[in-house]
């Protein structure tokens, strides 16, 4: 059957199996596509972004190859969680004969365990059958508080203040880091299912972080001396023209703001909409702007988010890479580690040595948050240090500038070193690599082991201590720091949450 194709014709790893399951499967069946259909030649790989979400994915015709109990959870589950695909992604990335396990298709697509049992039946019997719109609203409302929608401390702590008032669309945890949302970048080319950042994007104003110009972000900076670096980020920056990128990039090369060593660009675009830098209408521009920030003295950083390995294999993938590279930005590469898509330490080695091929650098495996529905999502904290040990054993030195497993919890970035034996005592081994207070970078601390936690605040202090040196204020030997950087991690969370327990995917500051 894929003999018969025209010459020239490029068949993807997905779509070949497609092909093939479809008929093996359904044979005549008038609804499979026809080896046309199938098909992807060069000249049709998709160039125009064209996204779907829950009232139009119908309207893509891989929807027909989907069974109705998954047609059904992606139009139930999405009215609690953002959904949003593309035609890149459903193309090129998915392997439609390996649905639901396969890897991208978890990460984009909605599944009916990512609510708990009771809620999944609640909102069906709402949505199908009562149609209520109030009930709905109201059910919706209830799950997503349930599902602790800003971890870490993002509102209550993060947030910096001028005469007493937030500055929207700014957060600032880490000294030397200030992140900054503008408003027409808060949605991405696809929505990754485990983001933590999903607030941003279902309509819940009150939680969401975006300004609308640059005015205070660069009077804050010009008052904060000892920031040198600034993360764009969203969303997605990248889902901007690049003449409206610019007008946010420009104004921090000014002279005043010399401080600022480094400008930083988190996306997921290098993996769901490549063509973005290579061949959007604007791509050539974007490589331009890219040029004038490296000029003007700036390290031009590209925060790329890849989640598994089939996300740089494309050939326009990687030509977004090289095409970065060569404008002199570095690009690199982070993103969680998340139960039933990338599990895999092979997938983490391939993308690791892929990018550091192409000239990119591994920088953050990171631990999922407790955010969203990371009861589907989360993975015990031994068992991600045995993978990213694993996959960091299989790399060669290049790529061992990565960093992980990193848990991005309230009190910072809290790496797991390794499981060891004190005493005849099991433990974590962890230190900070960023935190709320300097002092704590680089310091080891102890845990005792546990192998179901999932998150810091599982984790209870080894040899007898009550609390971490972190949350008493003083160091592992007892030295007190300044009572103003205490932070006790089970009343940030309280207050995060509304009073409810819980912990703190991942964030390139």
């Amino acid at each position: 059957m894929l003999g018969n194709l025209p010459a020239g014709t490029q068949v993807y790893d997905g779509l070949r199996a497609v092909n093939s399951y479809l008929l093996r499967n359904y044979g005549r069946d008038p609804r499979s596509p026809s080896n046309q259909e199938i098909a992807v030649t060069t000249e049709t790989l998709p160039a125009k972004f064209k996204p779907y979400t829950r009232q139009t994915i119908s309207q893509a015709r891989q929807w027909q190859w989907m069974p109705a109990e998954l047609q059904e959870a992606v139009q139930l589950v999405s009215h609690v969680l953002p959904f949003r695909a593309n035609e890149y992604v459903l193309e090129q990335l998915i392997d439609w004969s390996n649905i639901p396990d396969d890897p991208i298709y978890r990460l984009v697509f909605p599944h009916r365990d990512m609510l708990r049992a009771q809620e999944y039946e609640t909102l069906r019997e709402l949505v199908l059958y009562k149609k209520d719109e109030a009930a709905i609203a109201k059910e919706v409302h209830a799950i997503r508080m349930r599902m602790n929608p800003h971890p870490a401390g993002q509102m209550t702590h993060n947030v910096p203040r001028v005469n007493d008032a937030p500055l929207k669309g700014l957060q600032h945890k880490y000294k030397e880091t200030v992140l900054f949302f503008p408003s027409s970048g808060q949605t991405c080319h696809a929505y990754c299912t485990f983001c933590f950042r999903w607030p941003q994007f279902v309509g819940m104003d009150d939680m969401k972080f975006d300004a609308r110009e640059t005015g205070e972000l660069v009077s804050y900076l010009k008052d904060h001396k000892d920031v040198t670096d600034v993360l764009i980020t969203g969303g997605d920056p990248l889902i901007m023209n690049t003449r409206s990128l610019a007008q946010f990039i420009e104004p921090l090369l000014a002279p005043e703001l010399a401080h600022i060593q480094n400008i930083r660009l988190g996306t997921k675009s290098v993996a769901y909409w490549p063509q973005r830098f290579v061949t959007d209408k604007d791509s050539d521009d974007l490589m331009r702007l890219f040029e004038r920030v490296v000029a003007a003295g700036k390290n031009l950083a590209i925060m790329g988010h890849y989640n598994h390995a089939v996300e740089l294999r494309s050939e326009i993938a990687q030509r977004a890479v090289k095409r970065i590279v060569s404008t002199g930005a570095t690009l690199r590469m982070q993103g969680p580690l998340i139960r039933h898509i990338n599990e895999d330490p092979r997938s983490w080695a391939e993308l690791w040595t892929t990018g550091v091929r192409l000239g990119a650098i591994p920088y953050y495996m990171f631990v999922e948050r407790d955010t969203g529905p990371s009861e589907y999502f989360a993975l015990p904290l031994a068992r991600a240090h045995e993978i990213f040990q694993a996959a960091y054993q299989m790399v060669s030195g290049l790529s061992r500038t990565v960093r992980g497993p990193s848990m991005s919890a309230f009190p910072g970035k809290v790496v797991i070193d390794g499981v060891v034996s004190i005493n005849g005592e099991k433990l974590f081994a962890l230190q900070f690599l960023q935190a709320r207070n300097p002092d704590w970078v680089r310091k080891p601390f102890f845990a005792k082991y546990d192998p179901n936690a999932t998150w810091l605040d599982h984790l209870v202090p080894a040899f007898g201590k009550q609390k971490f040196f972190f949350e008493t204020g003083g160091d592992e030997h007892g030295h007190r720091a300044p009572p103003a950087k205490v932070i006790p991690i089970s009343v940030a969370a309280q207050r995060a949450q509304g009073g409810q327990s819980c912990g703190s995917t991942h964030s390139a500051a």
